[in-house]
């Protein structure tokens, strides 16, 4: 009886506990991103319209095109109509796509060369007098606007969702496992807007007992009831989504009433197989006699080391070595005149399949930075092989402002036509760290190292030794040119904020 008791006492605790996290907050208000975007690609239609018909006017040759802008107000209209609707069939307006970022600009560029496309098309069918100037001004101007616009949209609502605002509420049903390893990326990942309420513990087999959950998961996501549960708790805690990860249901059939319950609630339900890391290109769900089997196509990283990228590097370097030159002259002035030291600072490097390389940057330490390592040791910050110090003494006066602005990086650009190095590409490691590598760590230079990459444009020096192995792997696996290319944007973007550099 006491054992009865004392159990009854725990289940209601958990329960009173469960509510209390379920009404903590209600269903917010957010502003529909779809509606944003249409309200946003309505205005810079239409003012590309009106900028590329004073344009047109405004051009000093063929002066009879002044009736241009009578021809406008009479195809404006439509043309923005058509231009917007293509965009839609296009998806561009869909909830998910808005927040894939890559294939979002993609559908915009290409529904927009589209609708260029059927403007033209029915201009000529229906001997309409279009000028060629107003045309190719209009689709010049406006894709590379729809694009910027679509990028700001969705940078301001990342940043709103970092700072709280917008949250998406939602509860992870699956076994322990499962479900701290959702919170982990859900957690880190704060510009997703996932606010977690708690977790569903995996629901009991057909015909067996619902029992209650423990207090919380190992990673700290507290219980509030179990996965058979899933209609009404989400009803009694205002819940935008469920996140099922595997071992919540213990079959098909089970997660399809829980979803059948569901569709009255208004409860969006996602499910996570047991993928992470994987870019979305790689990723194909195709059903087969009702089973929705997902495909995963072969890693890209060996695509890294084709023409393609080399031609781009060896183009690309050249321009930065000769664009750069001037500041690069400036640091090596600075660098010499400060201790008539050195001004190029020679290391050894691990490079593409284990070769070493000596990489080139300029001094921005002491002479004798190496030898003082050794006593500054008890002062590293980071939990891995890696050393660094967010206020290390050996760095001298200009080699901080080279840190903060990566001038001191420059010298690899030579490193890059030599073949060592790369534009993009993991981070070169030291030969004193590979002793510490694992099978998986060690997979990071199956391509060259990078100047910059996916590790730099997402903290630097702040990053933990994992986030920045996890990143260096992801690139690896799905390295595309495209994503080359948002890489060296973002690059510039976090050189001139100087964020995690010292």
């Amino acid at each position: 009886m006491t054992t009865l008791t004392t159990q009854r006492t725990v289940d209601r605790a958990v329960e009173d506990r469960s509510r209390s996290l379920l009404r903590t907050g209600a269903r917010r208000r957010r502003p529909t991103l779809p509606l944003l975007a249409v309200t946003l690609d309505a205005v810079v239609i239409v003012g590309v319209i009106v900028a590329a018909s004073a344009l047109r006017v405004a051009l000093p040759f063929d002066r009879d095109a002044g009736a241009v802008n009578q021809l406008v107000s009479q195809i404006g209209g439509p043309m923005a109509v058509a231009w917007l609707v293509l965009l839609a069939l296009f998806g561009t307006y869909d909830v998910h796509r808005l927040n894939t970022g890559v294939e979002m600009y993609r559908s915009v560029m290409t529904a927009s060369v589209v609708a260029a496309g059927v403007v033209g098309i029915v201009c000529y069918l229906g001997k309409i007098p279009l000028s060629r100037g107003f045309f190719v001004l209009s689709f010049l101007l406006g894709i590379p606007l729809l694009v910027l616009a679509r990028l700001l949209l969705r940078r301001a609502f990342h940043r709103a969702r970092v700072r709280g605002r917008f949250p998406l509420r939602v509860l992870l049903a699956g076994d322990a496992a499962h479900v701290d390893e959702i919170a982990t990326v859900l957690r880190r990942e704060t510009w997703l807007g996932y606010a977690i309420v708690g977790a569903l513990s995996p629901g009991p087999a057909p015909g067996a007992p619902s029992t209650k959950s423990g207090p919380e998961t190992p990673g700290g996501v507290a219980y509030v009831g179990t996965a058979d549960h899933a209609a009404s708790l989400a009803e009694e805690g205002a819940v935008d989504a469920i996140i099922v990860a595997r071992g919540a249901y213990p079959t098909s059939e089970a997660l399809r009433r829980a979803q059948w319950a569901l569709e009255e609630h208004r409860v969006q339900v996602i499910v996570a197989p047991s993928i992470t890391d994987m870019a979305a290109e790689r990723v194909a769900v195709r059903p087969v006699a009702g089973l929705p089997l997902v495909h995963l196509e072969r890693p890209t990283g060996r695509n890294a080391l084709r023409w393609a990228k080399r031609s781009f590097d060896l183009i690309a370097g050249a321009a930065l070595l000769v664009a750069f030159s001037p500041v690069m002259l400036a640091g090596a002035i600075a660098v010499r005149r400060h201790d008539g030291g050195p001004v190029l600072f020679r290391q050894r490097r691990v490079g593409r399949d284990g070769a070493t390389f000596t990489m080139l940057k300029f001094r921005s330490m002491v002479v004798d930075a190496e030898q003082q390592q050794a006593g500054l040791a008890p002062e590293e910050r980071h939990d891995g092989p890696m050393f660094k110090m967010a206020q290390d003494p050996r760095v001298t006066p200009p080699g901080r402002w080279m840190r903060r602005f990566s001038v001191d990086e420059l010298p690899q650009l030579v490193n890059v036509l030599r073949g060592e190095m790369s534009l993009v590409g993991p981070r070169p490691a030291l030969p004193t760290e590979r002793g510490h590598w694992d099978e998986d760590v060690a997979r990071r230079m199956r391509v060259r190292p990078g100047m910059t990459g996916l590790w730099q444009v997402s903290g630097r020096s702040d990053l933990s030794w994992q986030d920045t192995v996890r990143l260096d792997l992801y690139y690896v696996d799905n390295w595309s040119m495209v994503q080359d290319a948002v890489i060296l944007l973002r690059t510039l973007r976090a050189v001139l904020a100087s964020a995690g550099a010292y």
